[in-house]
């Protein structure tokens, strides 16, 4: 059944979960203005993760896996792949025992089902990161 709820504001009941679907498989909803532009997606992948020792991840979304290729050096594998390698990432990371000022060089390597990065520090020196996050955007 195909049709259009407009509505200034859609609340899940308090024992229940909102669900928003679009009909295409690996494809997530669209949020569009009201002439039906489209203005955003929601986020296709994240995660968070300690990337010192063995890696670990603390909390993620279409992440199955980070690969520790070295020093500071990182894969981050999608679940699901996403529609393309034009998506956006942000990122940043830190290293809790020491000035913090640690910042993520993304490198070339973008493929639809992996996302590999870098973290350095002040100095640009690759380096571990305590807390490492990304999240991809198409």
């Amino acid at each position: 059944m195909a049709g259009t709820i407009v509505a200034d504001n859609i609340q899940a009941a308090s024992t229940s979960t909102l669900l928003i679907k679009n009909g295409v498989a690996n494809t997530p909803p669209t949020i569009q203005d009201s002439a039906g532009t489209q203005i955003g997606t929601f986020c296709r992948a994240f995660v968070n993760f300690n990337g010192t020792g063995t890696v670990a991840i603390r909390a993620s979304f279409n992440v199955s896996s980070i690969t520790d290729n070295g020093t500071g050096d990182y894969t981050v594998n999608f679940t699901t792949a996403l529609a393309d390698a034009n998506y956006v990432v942000c990122g940043q990371g830190s290293l809790v025992t020491t000035d913090g000022r640690y910042q993520q060089e993304f490198s070339a390597a973008r493929t639809t089902s992996a996302y590999r990065f870098a973290t350095t520090n002040s100095a640009g020196t690759t380096t571990d990161s305590t807390y490492a996050n990304i999240a991809a955007f198409r």
